[in-house]
C-alpha cells in the first residue's frame, strides 16, 4: 500500500525533473544567438530558422509520440528523446558552421524536444493520480519546466562568459542527457480504460469533430508565437536598446520564476474555475502587457517588470490547455489529443521564431511582430470563450437519453 502510495509521487518528480531539462536547456538557445552569429557570421535570420526548424519537427513528431507513449508507454519513448538531445547539442557546439546549427538545434533538437514533452509527461501522470487532484499534479509537473528555466538561463550566461559558448553548449548537452535515467519513473503502458472513442484513430475522430478542440489547437498557435519569439528573440531586443546582455538573461530567468508561480497559480484556480475562462483571461492579459512594454520606455527595470508579468502567464496555459483536454477526452488517449495540440502550439513557434529574426534583418528591429503578437493575443481571447468543454461521454449520454424520451 505504501508503494502505491509512492508511486505518483515518483512519477510526478521524475515528470517534473524530465520538463526542467526539456524545457530549461531549449530555453537557453536565445542567449546563444548573438555570440554564435557573431564568431560563425551568419544572420540572426540563419538562426532563427534553426530555432523556427526545431519548432515545427517538435510540434510535427509530437502527436506520433503521442500515439507511441499511448500504445506502448512514455518510457521508451523518453529514452529516445534524451540521447537525440544530447547528441544535437554536441553537433551544436562542435559543428560550428550554419549547417551545423541547423542539423543540431534545428533538427535533432527538435525531434528530442517532441519526443521528451509535455504532452508524454502529462499524461503519464494524469493516468497516475485520482481525477480530483488530475489538475494540481498536471500543474505541479509543468511547473517543472519553469524551473528548469529559471536554473539553467542565469547558468548559461556564466557558462558562456566563462567557458566560451561551445563549452557552454557540451556542458548542456550532458544535462539533457538526464533524461535517459529519469524516463525510468515515467514507465509502463496506459491502462485499456477508453474514453468512450475506439482505439486511438476513434479518439482522434471524436476529437476533430469537435468545435471546441478545434479551437483549443488554434488557440495553443498564438501561446507557441508568443513564447518563441520572446524566448528566442527578447535578449537580442534588449541588447539592441545598448542594454547589457546580462540584462536579457536576467529577464528570462525573471520568466521562469514567475512562470513558477503562474503554473501553480494555474493549478489551484483550475480546480475552481471554467479552465476555458482562465485561459481567455490569460491571452488578453499577455496582449496587455505585450501592448504596454512596447510603448514603455527601455529600461533594465522597465524589462524586468514586463518579465514578471509576463512569466506569470508564459506556460500558465499548458496544465489549463492539457487539462481542458483530459476533461473534454479523458486520460486515455491525452498524450495523443494533446499532441496534436501541441501541433498547432508548435506551428505558431515556427512563425514567432522565424518572423522575428526575418523581421530584425529587413527592418532592424522588432516592432511589427511585437505588434502581431498583441493582435494574436486578442484574437486567442476570443476563441477560448466559446469552447464546448463537457466532457464527451456526458454529451453522449445527454444525446442517447433525449433519444430515448
Amino acid at each position: 500500500m505504501a508503494a502505491a502510495a509512492r508511486l505518483p509521487l515518483i512519477i510526478l518528480v521524475c515528470g517534473a525533473s524530465v520538463l526542467a531539462l526539456n524545457m530549461g536547456v531549449r530555453q537557453t538557445f536565445g542567449l546563444f544567438l548573438e555570440p554564435m552569429t557573431l564568431d560563425l557570421g551568419i544572420s540572426r535570420g540563419n538562426f532563427s530558422l534553426a530555432i523556427a526548424i526545431q519548432n515545427i519537427l517538435w510540434g510535427l513528431l509530437t502527436p506520433l509520440c503521442g500515439i507511441l507513449a499511448d500504445r506502448y508507454g512514455a518510457g521508451r519513448v523518453l529514452v529516445t528523446g534524451g540521447l537525440l538531445y544530447a547528441l544535437g547539442i554536441v553537433i551544436m557546439a562542435l559543428g560550428a558552421s550554419g549547417l551545423a546549427i541547423h542539423l543540431g538545434a534545428g533538427v535533432l533538437v527538435g525531434l528530442a524536444v517532441g519526443a521528451s514533452g509535455f504532452p508524454l509527461v502529462l499524461s503519464a501522470i494524469a493516468r497516475a493520480v485520482p481525477e480530483e487532484r488530475r489538475n494540481m499534479a498536471i500543474a505541479l509537473a509543468a511547473t517543472g519546466g519553469s524551473v528548469g528555466q529559471f536554473l539553467l538561463l542565469p547558468l548559461a550566461q556564466i557558462l558562456i562568459e566563462t567557458t566560451g559558448w561551445p563549452g557552454a553548449l557540451l556542458i548542456f548537452a550532458g544535462l539533457s542527457a538526464l533524461i535517459i535515467p529519469l524516463a525510468s519513473g515515467l514507465r509502463g503502458k496506459p491502462d485499456t480504460v477508453s474514453s468512450g472513442a475506439t482505439g486511438i484513430g476513434g479518439a482522434v475522430n471524436q476529437a476533430r469533430r469537435h468545435s471546441g478542440y478545434l479551437l483549443l489547437t488554434g488557440g495553443f498557435f498564438v501561446c507557441g508565437f508568443h513564447v518563441s519569439f520572446i524566448g528566442t528573440h527578447l535578449p537580442g531586443y534588449i541588447t539592441s536598446y545598448n542594454l547589457a546582455p546580462l540584462v536579457g538573461a536576467t529577464a528570462l530567468s525573471i520568466i521562469g520564476f514567475f512562470n513558477i508561480l503562474g503554473g501553480l497559480a494555474a493549478g489551484v484556480l483550475g480546480s475552481r474555475y471554467r479552465l476555458k475562462y482562465l485561459l481567455s483571461g490569460i491571452y488578453l492579459a499577455r496582449a496587455v502587457a505585450i501592448a504596454l512594454f512596447l510603448l514603455g520606455p527601455k529600461t533594465d527595470w522597465a524589462v524586468y517588470l514586463f518579465s514578471g508579468a509576463f512569466g506569470l502567464l508564459w506556460l500558465s496555459t499548458v496544465p489549463l490547455t492539457s487539462a481542458l483536454v483530459g476533461q473534454i477526452f479523458g486520460p486515455r488517449y491525452m498524450a495523443t489529443l494533446f499532441g496534436i495540440v501541441m501541433l498547432g502550439h508548435q506551428l505558431g513557434a515556427f512563425f514567432g521564431a522565424w518572423f522575428g529574426g526575418l523581421s530584425y534583418d529587413l527592418s532592424g528591429s522588432y516592432d511589427a511582430v511585437w505588434i502581431i503578437s498583441v493582435l494574436l493575443g486578442l484574437l486567442a481571447a476570443v476563441l477560448h470563450w466559446p469552447i464546448a468543454d463537457k466532457p464527451v461521454g456526458a454529451v453522449l449520454a445527454d444525446a442517447s437519453s433525449d433519444a430515448a424520451e
